[in-house]
């Protein structure tokens, strides 16, 4: 498993990240069987949010009910989940935040979280608000790191006009076809190609320079839920032949090329699993250190439909 130092802290994390939005449904067996796999492959972040399983934190729960830790294995783990998204709006107030971290942490059956995302951007969002909610759960240790999720620079900068504390990490949709936060950069200033229009104000580039960890959401998915590119030769043929090549070099499945696609970009950005099959986590973390080439990874980024100009 690759691993990643967190900028500004102390922090070493894998570069794959066990989403467990999934997990409502699965017996404690099932998610004891996940999670052990997980931790076997070197997994080290597992990632909620309290909408996640139909219910209001029913996956945090499921969770909670079906592993127990002992002090020392909930140290060598990092819990994040989320907050913000409510039902038909968005809400950011300190109340909220407040309170959907109590909930949070008793459904996870723990006394603190590792790390806190604001889920969606509230654009009704008063950071002093914000600031005097993460105030108080760093002063309680309830939280011991924060960060955001679906953000631009502007919008993260404006939350620093008043919050303290760093904001870490900023968890983002990407995969090699839906790929704007890389391909936008590539192809700059180009006029009339869809694919030089900045829908992300620079985000990568911004997070470099911040020292921001970026996290990958849907890193197999072909676009917002359109389902996944991994062996679809109708759609992506030239991509899934370079898929195909490239595991067999490695020693890898294709899978594990398209989290390597991710992990060698040097803004080090980690994937987002979103699997309930401890297979499936095997095989994206033995791909997640493996050393693509420029030629390769640019490979990949042509054959998904990517232009190089």
């Amino acid at each position: 498993m690759k691993t990643f130092k967190v900028p500004h802290t102390d922090l070493t994390v894998s570069s794959v990240v066990l989403g467990l939005m999934r997990i409502a449904k699965m017996s404690n067996a099932e998610i004891q069987s996940l999670f052990g796999a997980a931790v076997d492959a070197g997994v080290t972040v597992f990632d909620h949010a309290d909408i996640y399983g139909g219910e209001r934190h029913r996956c945090e729960e499921r969770f909670g009910e079906a592993i127990t830790l002992s002090a020392v294995e909930r140290e060598k783990i990092l819990i994040q989940s989320k907050v913000g998204i409510r039902k038909g709006f968005f809400d950011f107030s300190s109340e909220h935040i407040l309170q959907t971290v109590d909930e949070s942490l008793a459904a996870l059956r723990t006394d603190y979280l590792d790390v806190l995302l604001l889920h969606r951007p509230d654009t009704l969002v008063e950071p002093e608000d914000v600031a005097a909610a993460f105030d108080k759960l760093a002063a309680s240790g309830k939280v011991r790191h924060f960060g955001v999720s679906n953000h631009t620079p502007g919008q993260i900068e404006v939350l620093k006009t008043a919050v303290k504390q760093p904001l870490l990490f900023n968890q983002v949709q990407l995969s090699i076809t839906h790929a704007n936060l890389f391909a936008q950069g590539v192809a700059a200033n180009m006029n009339g190609l869809d694919q030089s229009i900045s829908r992300d104000n620079g985000l990568l580039d911004y997070s470099r320079v911040q020292g921001m960890m970026l996290q990958a959401w849907s890193p197999f998915q072909k676009g917002f839920f359109d389902g996944v590119f991994v062996g679809d030769r109708e759609e992506f043929p030239e991509l899934n032949n370079a898929l195909d090549e490239l595991a067999e070099k490695y020693g890898v499945t294709p899978t594990g090329i398209a989290v390597a696609w991710i992990t060698r970009h040097p803004a080090n950005v980690q994937v987002v699993l979103g699997t309930t099959k401890p297979s499936r986590v095997d095989e994206c973390a033995a791909g997640s250190s493996v050393p693509l080439t420029r030629e390769e990874w640019y490979r990949l980024f042509r054959t998904a439909g990517h232009t190089l100009p």
